[in-house]
């Protein structure tokens, strides 16, 4: 069986202060490549706190995170980032895209980042935005696109470095049903063609019930639900 591309073992986290606030309580989970995963629970149920975790965006208090099999405990921050920017990619509910910059150069940036010359880059910008359907949207800024293209460019931009896993924290928590399925379509046309994993934190239970597997976060516990098979039966 293939190797996780993303994990945690008995992972903890606990927000000190005055009056210290347990989130994480030994999470495990393992994600393997092509795999997707929907995360649900009640606001504040620290789902986003996992996904920050799980993404090498902030420590935990005890347990371990491995991503492709690196250790983040052990890599330095510009090593977590290394490890960030070749193995994970993240949409969030905001699309977060630069507002001066066309969809081509925003879908572009990670790889920039990665210092990739600029015009394979914005080939590839092109290739993943045809992808998601936006091909004859190039050009166009943030500002010119509607709330679906805006969330389907978000996504373009996670999947540009072909990453093994993609993050995603509410990613059509801000969109109408249909655009919302419209987009989760592109998810799963992407994750297949890539073999890309999806971790998805979501409120939605039909879109919770497309994945392979739905899990709640309760208590500072990860439980499974269902699979996202008996939910559509």
């Amino acid at each position: 069986m293939n190797e996780p591309v993303i994990c945690c073992r008995n992972l903890h986290k606990t927000y000190l202060g005055p009056s210290p606030v347990p989130v994480l309580q030994g999470v495990d989970l393992e994600v393997r490549a092509g795999e997707h995963v929907a995360i649900m629970g009640r606001s504040g149920s620290g789902k986003s706190t996992l996904l920050h975790l799980l993404g090498g965006l902030d420590s935990a208090t005890g347990g371990e995170v491995l991503i492709d099999g690196n250790n983040v405990k052990a890599l330095s921050e510009s090593q977590r980032g290394e490890v960030r920017n070749r193995t994970l990619g993240f949409v969030y509910q905001f699309h977060h895209l630069l507002p001066e910059f066309s969809a081509l150069e925003n879908v572009a940036m990670p790889l920039l980042i990665r210092r990739t010359g600029r015009d394979e880059a914005l080939r590839k910008a092109a290739v993943a935005l045809g992808e998601v359907g936006l091909g004859e949207r190039l050009e166009h800024q943030p500002g010119e696109l509607s709330g679906g293209e805006r969330q389907r460019c978000a996504f373009a931009r996670a999947m540009v470095t072909a990453p093994a896993c993609v993050l995603a924290d509410e990613p059509t928590g801000n969109l109408d049903t249909q655009t919302a399925d419209e987009v989760f379509e592109a998810m799963l046309r992407l994750s297949a063609s890539h073999g890309t994993a999806f971790v998805i934190v979501t409120h939605d239970a039909a879109l919770a019930a497309r994945t392979e597997r739905v899990l709640e976060l309760s208590e500072g516990k990860l439980r499974p639900m269902r699979t996202g098979a008996d939910q559509r039966g």
